[in-house]
């Protein structure tokens, strides 16, 4: 096997297209975004002979606690690729990760696996000397509906619940959801977002986060900004991610309402997602069932209301490289224990 960075989007691109478990996270636009936020990025992909078997892209993120290369959700392989197969991907990634992080003075590497969370899939990274981090930065338990089904029959797989909610959306309150898919509709979105981080007392996404996001994935029309009114207020707004043929519902906003204005928003987003052919709906991140206090808990409940099943993959894995990690890990450590995640 032999690992070199890829600089063609279609060749990254159509790789990714041939894979099964993947994330707008390893696209090619995720990666100009970053560049956007000032990150330097490798795009690397894994050979075997001529053949393109894995792709990662690869973060450096300096942070006042360290700085670390990070793997968002990859590598990504192909899901005919044995355990053993797997293992000798990751192995050689790793050496060419080890050659950077020495370039770039970085204290540890840092892998957000998109593999399935099995016995097996865990003995490859601890074979591999990782250990479990202290804090997660994208989802590790995500919840996905098919979205191949018709309008009425994912209508009928829903809670009982969001379903009258989504009718009486319709009928009683006539809601108007629409798209703002400009920079005006990022401002508007963002003073939703706001109030809604007071409410919850988590950390926002900053605006110029949300802006590059939104400039990385808009010129493909990848991106949609819904927002939805009632009697000219605006109630509630998402972000949604639509990349080869998934669609992701990656930030959402609102402020209290006894009007459903959020499920209805929501059900708009999935018939625009069928519309776009997407054969997935991802919710992005929730909660565990165990934690029943958990801050996402009445988040995770809404999401479900919709149907779906849920997806585990492999917790986030760190590489100590040198002993600044332990101070990295000590500071993530005491977030996680705040956040009450």
């Amino acid at each position: 096997m032999r690992i070199e960075e890829i600089k063609n989007k279609k060749i990254w691109e159509d790789f990714l297209r041939e894979c099964q478990e993947k994330t707008f996270l390893q696209s090619w636009n995720w990666g100009e975004f970053q560049k956007r936020m000032g990150n330097k990025i490798w795009r690397l992909g894994v050979f075997e002979n001529e053949n393109l078997v894995s792709v990662a892209l690869v973060l450096k993120i300096c942070a006042k606690r360290g700085t670390f290369l990070f793997l968002p959700h990859g590598p990504t392989v192909k899901e005919f690729q044995n355990l053993n197969f797997k293992f000798q991907i990751l192995k050689n990634l790793l050496k060419k990760l080890i050659e950077i992080s020495k370039d770039e003075k970085v204290d540890f590497i840092r892998i957000a696996p998109i593999w399935e969370r099995t016995k097996e899939n865990l003995k490859i990274f601890k074979d591999l000397k990782f250990r479990e981090a202290p804090i997660h930065i994208h989802p590790e338990l995500t919840w996905e509906l098919d979205i191949t089904l018709s309008e009425e029959e994912l209508l009928m797989k829903m809670r009982k619940t969001t379903r009258y909610l989504i009718r009486q959306a319709q009928k009683k309150y006539k809601i108007e959801i629409f798209q703002k898919n400009d920079l005006e509709g990022i401002k508007i979105f963002n003073q939703l977002y706001k109030e809604t981080a007071r409410r919850h007392h988590f950390v926002p996404f900053s605006f110029d986060y949300l802006k590059n996001e939104f400039l990385a994935f808009k010129d493909e029309d990848q991106i949609g900004i819904f927002l939805g009114k009632h009697q000219e207020n605006i109630f509630s707004g998402g972000i949604f991610i639509f990349w080869q043929n998934l669609a992701f519902y990656h930030h959402g906003a609102s402020i209290p309402s006894k009007i459903p204005v959020s499920y209805f928003l929501l059900w708009e987003a999935i018939r625009e997602a069928k519309r776009r052919n997407c054969r997935k709906f991802n919710f992005w991140g929730i909660a565990p069932e165990e934690k029943k206090n958990h801050p996402w808990a009445g988040l995770t409940l809404f999401k479900k209301g919709f149907g779906g099943y849920k997806k585990e993959y492999v917790k986030t894995q760190d590489l100590p490289l040198n002993s600044k990690y332990w101070f990295s890990f000590l500071v993530e450590k005491i977030r996680k224990i705040r956040r009450g995640l």
